[in-house]
């Protein structure tokens, strides 16, 4: 029985299991398990020229022809050593045919499935976790320490060094997607190539999702108390093709972390005590506001912010009409509050 767990993955990839011959790479960040998929591919491949060592199958074909995996992976590789087969699982049930490879002689090759998000109990997963001849690697999206890893082999293959700023923004703007987040990096440093060194203007210029940052502004202004500052950040999201109510979203998302976070300051912690604790939850230009709103909004009233911004959302879902402006509206709502308060 093999199934690794997350924080083994790496080390499994890096020296697999002698006697496993079939492995099942799945779950929800699709760009980490392709590119898992093809370093264990490669790692088996290491050394080989033959053309053919590398065979694609497609999952919904084998469901309609089982045997046909088993066959692949007992065929004896054009010029000898070991071939790599990849399997994209698709919309059908493929137990069958790695039922076939797994029960039949040890093949000459290595079977890499590739897999969406699959459940404790799916058939696919527990067959593979089962068998003492398979293993299965699950692949989450990426948490903080995995980006900065990413982060720092990309730089290093680059010959470059990037300072705590830019790390922290670009940490913050990275999708949990790896092969997408890999692909911005690598953009980012061939844009700083040559300059050994690179920055948070760079990071700006280059990565920053400016959709995001846009509704950061529009959030904390109304959670301020700048009603103006927010209503053009909210227009200039709209031209930009962000809508209101996805702007009330991250609103509603903010305000129940804020609510949390001001449980700390009721128990007699200060705002900026909590914010330090805290701070890695926030983009490192929103610390400042984010911990002035934390001082600013008690927890009762934060508890009602959180049923109208949610009122707000559910409305928008079911009357498209005029979800646009309610959102509007609730956010606006919010920061005239604040001002009011701020007198």
């Amino acid at each position: 029985m093999v199934a690794i767990k997350a924080s083994g993955v790496d080390a499994f990839l890096a020296k697999p299991h002698a006697d496993v011959f079939a492995v099942l790479i799945y779950g929800p960040d699709a760009g980490l398990v392709a590119e898992r998929a093809e370093r264990l591919a490669a790692k088996v491949l290491e050394g080989s020229d033959d053309p053919f060592g590398l065979v694609r199958l497609d999952g919904d074909e084998l469901a309609s022809d089982p045997g046909r995996l088993a066959d692949e992976a007992r065929t004896i590789a054009l010029f000898g050593g070991q071939r790599a087969i990849r399997v994209k699982v698709g919309g059908r049930a493929i137990v069958t045919a790695v039922e076939a490879l797994l029960g039949g002689p040890i093949p000459e090759s290595l079977t890499v499935i590739e897999a969406g998000d699959l459940k404790k109990n799916a058939p696919l997963r527990t067959l593979c976790e089962k068998s003492p001849r398979a293993a299965a690697l699950p692949c989450y999206p990426d948490e903080a320490g995995a980006r900065d890893r990413l982060i720092d082999e990309e730089t290093r293959l680059s010959g470059l060094s990037i300072t705590p700023d830019a790390r922290a923004l670009l940490s913050a703007s990275l999708g949990p997607d790896r092969l997408a987040a890999r692909g911005e990096v690598q953009k980012l440093c061939l844009y700083a190539h040559g300059r050994g060194r690179i920055d948070v203007d760079d990071v700006t210029a280059v990565i920053a999702d400016a959709g995001d940052v846009g509704m950061d502004v529009a959030v904390d202004a109304a959670f301020a108390g700048k009603a103006g500052e927010a209503a053009s950040a909210l227009r200039s999201l709209r031209s930009s093709g962000t809508p209101a109510s996805v702007v009330v979203g991250a609103a509603l998302r903010h305000a129940i972390t804020l609510h949390r976070l001001r449980g700390d300051v009721d128990s007699g912690r200060s705002a900026r005590a909590v914010m330090e604790a805290n701070g890695f939850l926030f983009h490192f230009r929103r610390k400042d506001s984010v911990e002035r709103a934390l001082g600013a909004w008690s927890g009762p009233r934060l508890t009602e912010i959180v049923a109208k911004l949610a009122e707000a959302v559910a409305t928008g879902r079911k009357a498209a009409g005029v979800g646009e402006a309610v959102a509007e509206r609730a956010l606006l709502a919010i920061a005239i509050e604040a001002a009011r308060r701020a007198r």
